[in-house]
């Protein structure tokens, strides 16, 4: 197995891959680690006062990625990872804060949790994207995952969600819900449940303009969706990120072979 780990502290990794200009690696010290998380913070937390870093406990237990332009070095985007060797290590996880993950506890095989993925305040070009999940596809290749998962970020506006999110709320509960065996159920105080929102017969049923409710997906969810991926039936409210964000999972092994092909093919 070709896992990917953390460098020795001082020495800059090789690059993972390198595309149109940009470049992906991993974390190599703890400069790196600062630079990640000033950018988080920028990120998420614009206008807080304090010290400008977002960290947390996780930071020093999970690998950093980081997508450089090759020019200048300038870090573009950047996300943490971790792989758990199988469901009965989610727990322990992020996503475990604010989803009850125990349908994922006899899910076998490894599993792969990605958070805190973002892009520099400004940048607004794909290929940013795009780098980030050839570093994941990356490691369910070399690391045999057979899930990975995560939560995706909507933004919030103190916990209420805008017409458009609720619209694509309700595209997710109607058409992209994980299977019951390893749906995470809700843990959070706060939820927006999915299959209340209202439903129109007039609208198809959903009560939405689909166009628009796709629109409103993050660039990532919209991603996972796109490869196969699948939903919890609820979003949190998380008002200390300012968001509403929704359990993503993608099951390897359970993906069209034309899926998993498209997956694999992002690792160069």
């Amino acid at each position: 197995m070709n896992r990917l780990r953390h460098h020795p502290r001082g020495r800059k990794p090789q690059p993972l891959l390198e595309r149109g200009g940009y470049r992906l690696r991993l974390a190599g010290d703890s400069a790196d680690l600062r630079a990640v998380q000033e950018l988080r913070h920028r990120a998420f937390f614009p206008a807080r006062k304090g010290p400008a870093l977002d960290r947390d406990a996780f930071d020093a237990r999970w690998r950093h990625m980081l997508i450089e332009t090759c020019g200048d070095g300038r870090l573009l985007g950047c996300l943490r990872f971790t792989v758990h060797p199988d469901g009965s290590a989610v727990g322990a996880g992020y996503a475990a804060r604010h989803y009850d993950l125990r349908p994922l506890a006899d899910h076998r095989g490894a599993m792969l949790e990605m958070g805190r993925f973002c892009t520099a305040p400004g940048s607004n070009d794909p290929d940013v994207l795009r780098m980030a999940l050839a570093g994941l596809a990356r490691v369910v290749r070399d690391e045999g995952v057979a899930l990975m998962f995560g939560c995706a970020s909507f933004a919030g506006g103190g916990g209420q969600a805008q017409s458009a999110q609720r619209e694509a709320f309700a595209l997710l509960g109607a058409r992209h819900l994980a299977p019951r065996r390893w749906r995470p159920r809700i843990k959070a105080p706060e939820v927006l449940r999915f299959s209340r929102l209202s439903r129109q017969p007039e609208q198809g049923g959903l009560g939405l303009d689909p166009g628009r409710a796709v629109r409103a997906l993050p660039p990532l969810l919209r991603s996972y969706i796109s490869l196969g991926g699948r939903v919890s039936d609820h979003a949190v409210v998380d008002r200390e990120m300012n968001t509403l964000h929704v359990f993503t999972g993608l099951e390897i092994s359970a993906l069209p072979p034309a899926r998993r092909r498209r997956l694999l093919a992002l690792a160069g």
